[in-house]
């Protein structure tokens, strides 16, 4: 049974917990504006002497995510907590892919992943080793059909994805994420190596988790609760976040059960 934290807030099981793993996206900001109360559940958890990470399926390297959030006010010493999906990618390909060519599927804005090695970057999908993806390109944004005909005759290729979520929504708008057309890609027969929530690395590569107890706070099912529920951590799912509207209708239980995952709490929004 998921208790709802509303009425008594995130205050009244912080000190169960040693380390927190937050999501940002529809946790502490919607992509356009700070969600003020979350700020302030990061300071109060800081007055607790506990430690959190602010982790992210963002494809782009921890110091892009830093100045994204300075410049929508936040405070250098919380976004010193962030780490990405994308930070997880990058030493995976310095370390295994340096030298091998690869073909970039995503928007301009996230070239900065893959600045130190740029001169790898291959102008055609036929000619790389491995495909790069991202995002979405901004002129086919909500396209699946153009990925699926892109990638049909390049199968046999690795695909490296650093956003494994399907969906985000920025303010009021919902936008896809490379984990679409990573889904595309496999079930056109393709092999798609993640980076980010759910998957173990990304948790363990952030912080020394080892020997404590983990609360992970998300608004997405698929990933930061199905990521706790991988690596035995406790939950909390933001429900006015990505399962908004699907919470409203039919209940977190049912819900959470459509999405096989299990959620110790539930808060319409983070609050101390």
């Amino acid at each position: 049974m998921t208790k709802n934290l509303d009425k008594e807030g995130l205050s009244s099981i912080v000190d169960n917990y040693q380390l927190f793993y937050i999501d940002l996206w529809g946790v502490v900001h919607n992509g356009v504006s700070l969600h003020t109360e979350a700020i302030k559940a990061l300071q109060e958890i800081t007055n607790k002497k506990k430690n959190y990470i602010l982790l992210t399926n963002a494809p782009r390297p921890n110091h892009s995510v830093k100045y994204f959030l300075e410049k929508l006010g936040m405070k250098k010493e919380m976004t010193d907590h962030v780490f990405t999906s994308g930070e997880a990618a990058l030493l995976y390909l310095k370390k295994n892919l340096l030298n091998r060519s690869f073909f970039h599927l995503g928007p301009p804005r996230d070239f900065d992943l893959f600045k130190n090695f740029e001169e790898m970057k291959s102008n055609k999908i036929s000619n790389c080793d491995y495909i790069l993806c991202t995002g979405l390109y901004d002129n086919y944004s909500e396209d699946l059909t153009y990925y699926k005909n892109l990638l049909e005759n390049n199968i046999k290729k690795k695909m490296i994805c650093t956003n494994p979520d399907l969906i985000v929504d920025r303010g009021n708008k919902r936008e896809l994420c490379a984990g679409s057309v990573a889904m595309v890609f496999e079930k056109m027969g393709g092999e798609v190596v993640y980076f980010g929530k759910p998957y173990p690395e990304v948790y363990n590569q952030s912080t020394n988790n080892k020997n404590k107890k983990i609360l992970s706070i998300g608004d997405n099912l698929n990933t930061d609760i199905k990521g706790a529920n991988l690596l035995n951590y406790d939950s909390l799912l933001i429900s006015n976040g990505i399962h908004k509207n699907e919470i409203k209708e039919k209940g977190i239980d049912k819900v959470s059960k459509s999405y096989e995952a299990i959620c110790n709490y539930i808060q319409s929004e983070l609050k101390w």
